[in-house]
């Protein structure tokens, strides 16, 4: 799991690096008006197309993970992928013109049709990702993601400086997710549109019910902006917090990353009957999450540094909105870990039980503090509510498999978030050597953990066989 979540999440930092550059040349092409248009489009399209993807993505690593016989299992979602992808992105044409109405932006409508393309390329090319990854080929599922971070920042960037400014950042997208595909087809083979043998196994349970529970956390992380902008925020307004939330992604990343190998990795200590080294696995995930702690620390002492040398001078009110989203991005890893743990153990449902809750909490708290607060209000009310859901998401598996974050690594972790964030706020630097200080920090805190005996010997052993291992000659015979 270790391996496989350092490639993969290697591959994965391409996108905050990539789109760290992408966002910073966008807002100086686009300023915050013509950025705010584009990320409203962009948004639309991603929690479509990630509500398609959550109803397969984790189902489908878990039952390949637990088969020998995969291609059955994985012709069938690639199929049904495509058909479904199809069919939103017709539903997307439908409702584009009515969305850009209840908006107030009347192109809206023309750049939703466009980038509804890219919802059955991607979502087929995920279908791939995925059955790559519950087979074990992380590093064919690292490539093909970082093929896509690449492609997209190349393509935007010739589109738009081409002359097609926001239609040439949609279409470097779409070439994005074509990019993306080819390499995961080209790794996983041929035979998924080939007429399989049928399986008796319980994907669409599984995958309904994850579906509803991703279905409630894209409306409840997507929903502060678009609130923002419903509540009577301009343009502007939703290009600025729509950057600081770009600048929140590193965490929602190794989430993802994190998340689908440990689902992996659970399904099968259960599948060979070790529940006791799949419970130590569950609790090491929970300590793993907790070392982003001063991750997020760091981040938040910087951020009007940050937002002001990516973005530029126009985008400084986006600095306060980072510091509170952060902190919410790490919340929700918790979240988001402790769902996959109730998932891998054949509790599917219990994760719509505690993500169904925070749609109406978020909904009410936006409606109450935004036309107070303006974007600090709905920030706000995403940290409040985040803190809500993975506190009571801890409590569940604490209670279903007696599994509890330790409370040594939180000490720690709070403390050296403490000392970081502290010297991040402190130590003032200009133009691109706040890049230099976020390294510096980070270092720092993994010596912090180190000096106070946050980290295993065997973990340390491990680390090290990791960076230093070379490839042994193959066996013959």
């Amino acid at each position: 799991m270790m391996d496989g979540t350092a490639r993969i999440f290697l591959a994965e930092l391409l996108f905050p690096v990539t789109a760290l550059i992408t966002t910073s040349f966008l807002t100086r092409q686009f300023g915050p008006q013509g950025y705010g248009l584009l990320a409203l489009a962009l948004t639309t399209i991603i929690w479509v197309e990630s509500a398609i993807a959550s109803f397969f993505a984790k189902a489908t690593i878990k039952f390949v993970g637990e088969t020998s016989d995969w291609k059955p299992v994985g012709a069938m979602v690639v199929r049904l992928s495509l058909k479904v992808g199809i069919a939103a992105m017709v539903l997307v044409w439908f409702l584009a013109a009515p969305l850009s109405v209840l908006l107030n932006e009347p192109d809206l409508a023309f750049y939703l049709r466009l980038c509804a393309i890219d919802i059955p390329l991607l979502c087929v090319g995920q279908a791939y990702r995925n059955v790559l990854i519950g087979r074990g080929h992380y590093q064919a599922g690292a490539i093909a993601r970082a093929g896509r971070w690449l492609a997209r920042i190349c393509l935007v960037v010739l589109l738009v400086k081409a002359g097609l400014s926001i239609t040439g950042a949609l279409l470097g997208v779409i070439g994005s997710s074509v990019v993306e595909l080819a390499l995961s087809r080209w790794y996983l083979g041929s035979g998924m549109f080939i007429k399989q043998p049928q399986v008796a196994i319980p994907i669409q349970r599984y995958g309904a019910l994850l579906f509803l529970s991703s279905l409630c956390l894209i409306f409840y992380n997507g929903m502060d902006l678009f609130m923002l902008k419903i509540l009577g925020g301009t343009a502007t307004q939703a290009g600025i917090y729509s950057a600081a939330q770009s600048l929140s992604l590193l965490p929602g990343l190794f989430s993802y990353t994190f998340s689908s190998l440990l689902l992996v990795t659970l399904s099968r200590q259960f599948a060979d009957g070790q529940e006791e080294r799949a419970r130590e696995i569950a609790r090491d995930a929970m300590r793993v999450t907790l070392w982003l702690v001063p991750v997020a620390a760091i981040i938040a002492g910087a951020a009007p540094e940050i937002v002001g040398v990516v973005f530029g001078s126009a985008f400084v009110p986006a600095g306060p909105l980072l510091t509170l989203l952060i902190v919410g991005a790490v919340l929700n890893v918790m979240l988001v870990v402790s769902l996959t743990i109730m998932t891998a153990a054949g509790f599917p449902a219990r994760t719509v039980m505690f993500t169904a809750p925070l749609v109406p909490l978020a909904l009410g708290g936006h409606l109450l503090l935004i036309p107070r607060l303006g974007g600090q209000g709905a920030a706000l009310v995403t940290v409040g509510v985040s803190l809500l859901g993975a506190s009571v998401a801890v409590a569940s598996v604490y209670i279903l498999w007696k599994v509890w974050p330790p409370v040594g690594t939180l000490l720690r972790s709070l403390l050296i978030g403490l000392v970081v964030g502290a010297a991040s706020m402190l130590w003032t630097t200009s133009g691109l050597f706040v890049f230099a200080k976020l390294i510096l920090l980070g270092m720092m805190s993994l010596l912090g953990y180190w000096w106070i005996g946050e980290f295993r010997q065997g973990e340390i052993a491990a680390v090290r066989s990791l960076l230093l291992r070379k490839a042994e000659p193959a066996q013959i015979g």
